[in-house]
């Protein structure tokens, strides 16, 4: 596999993988031990922050990953879904689950009632407009922190979490993202052979993720405003970010990380809303198509649906002058072809348990993770092409990081009584850029 370039793509982007965007640091996964560590026979409380099925499942994994973790306290806004997870996980951790009443923490400050808590471990899984100030709000309080994706719905929002992964770096704790794919084996070997040269230089990359409708809740006669936007937050982009950053995002996630972890310098695309139109969908898009362009000439092509009765896709191909890539999600396929033909054969372990496995074997040794910067950074591709598809406007690198647009009210503002107007529908080339 000698390549006898000077300087070659595939070497520029393994040797600029962990480039820094803006202010942001590079990270470093050799992170030395510290203070921080636990030893075997100190047990660890695990703190879970938002009791759907994301962060239940999370929960779960957590108190599996480790023999000595406890669940000792749980934060949500809903009654139902605070009791529905915790008499789940009960059964499943009769020992493990040791919440106490005083421990079950309701209402919009609710995060920061737990974090104070005597939690070690803090599972971030609410809907995505929260995640910003709970994680900084965690982080400064030194906790060791699991974080679903995405990162934040907006740039200033964004910014914190970059923010929080300096602190978690400098301080040496915890911070593992909710990007699940990075942590399942089969991919890891796959995007290891395109870094170690295997297809050649990368020229393109297409990524998909097509499927259907998803779950809606129908409006019960005391909700008030604030209560049926929260329990259908798919559908207000103040909440989800649009569904590029709420689910498609782990495509995008698997394009740049094939790339090295290198962002592209600007973008272009459009999407629209054909099907979901009613007013029960809020304010989100039903289809994106985005082309991504890196510096180097290299172009990533990125399409995302959700609409009912369409051909599902949900994968990655990455060609390169020496051969292709195919990581195809939906059928578990993981195949190189061209001069050094390559097939996955394995049997790959649960990608959501050895996040967990990985955080809390980091925590006991001192070796904390840190997916700051590139998770933070994979939520920018996706904050990005939302954008340039409610714009309809190329916007490199810079103008989006510059933007000043918040989608929502502030963490302070929340409340029960909020009527918070969602913006209307997006209109390419009538919508601004902010």
């Amino acid at each position: 596999m000698e390549h006898t370039e000077k300087t070659s793509r595939r070497k520029f982007i393994k040797t600029t993988s962990a480039a820094a965007i803006g202010g942001t640091v590079a990270m470093n996964f050799a992170l030395p031990k510290s203070g921080f560590g636990f030893g075997k026979n100190d047990t660890l409380k695990v703190g879970l922050i938002g009791c759907g099925g994301r962060g239940s499942g999370a929960a779960s994994q957590a108190m599996a990953a480790d023999e000595n973790v406890v669940l000792s306290a749980m934060a949500d806004i809903f009654p139902d879904k605070m009791e529905a997870s915790y008499s789940n996980l009960k059964k499943m951790f009769p020992d493990k689950v040791q919440v106490a009443d005083d421990h079950k923490f309701m209402g919009f400050d609710a995060y920061q009632k737990l974090i104070d808590s005597d939690v070690d471990v803090v599972l971030l899984a609410t809907p995505p407009a929260f995640r910003p100030d709970h994680l900084l709000y965690a982080v400064n309080k030194k906790k060791h922190i699991f974080c679903e994706k995405p990162m934040a719905v907006d740039i200033p929002g964004l910014k914190k979490v970059y923010k929080a992964a300096r602190i978690a770096k400098e301080q040496d704790t915890s911070l593992m993202s909710g990007f699940c794919w990075r942590y399942h084996e089969a991919k890891r070997k796959s995007f290891g052979l395109v870094h170690d040269g295997a297809i050649g230089d990368i020229t393109s990359i297409y990524n998909t993720y097509n499927t259907g409708y998803l779950w809606e809740n129908a409006r019960k006669e005391p909700w008030g405003n604030m209560e049926y936007q929260l329990r259908n937050w798919l559908y207000y982009n103040w909440l989800s970010g649009d569904h590029i950053a709420e689910q498609a995002i782990h495509s995008l996630d698997m394009m740049v990380w094939a790339m090295g972890n290198r962002m592209p310098t600007k973008a272009v695309g459009t999407g629209g809303r054909q099907l979901r139109v009613e007013e029960k969908y809020g304010n989100v898009y039903d289809h994106f198509a985005i082309v991504y362009e890196w510096d180097n000439g290299t172009k990533g092509f990125h399409f995302s649906r959700q609409q009912k009765e369409t051909e599902r896709a949900y994968h990655v191909e990455v060609m390169g002058t020496d051969g292709h890539l195919l990581v195809d999600c939906s059928r578990r396929k993981h195949i190189i072809t061209g001069k050094n033909p390559w097939k996955y054969r394995g049997d790959p372990k649960n990608m959501y348990q050895v996040e967990h496995d990985e955080l809390f074997a980091g925590i006991r040794s001192g070796q904390h993770v840190n997916d700051g910067e590139w998770m933070a950074n994979s939520t920018l591709l996706a904050l990005w092409g939302r954008m340039v598809a409610y714009t309809g406007q190329e916007l490199t690198l810079e103008q989006v990081m510059a933007s000043e647009e918040v989608l929502g009210p502030q963490i302070d503002q929340y409340n029960w009584e909020l009527a918070w107007a969602s913006a209307p529908v997006a209109r390419p080339g009538m919508t601004k850029f902010q």
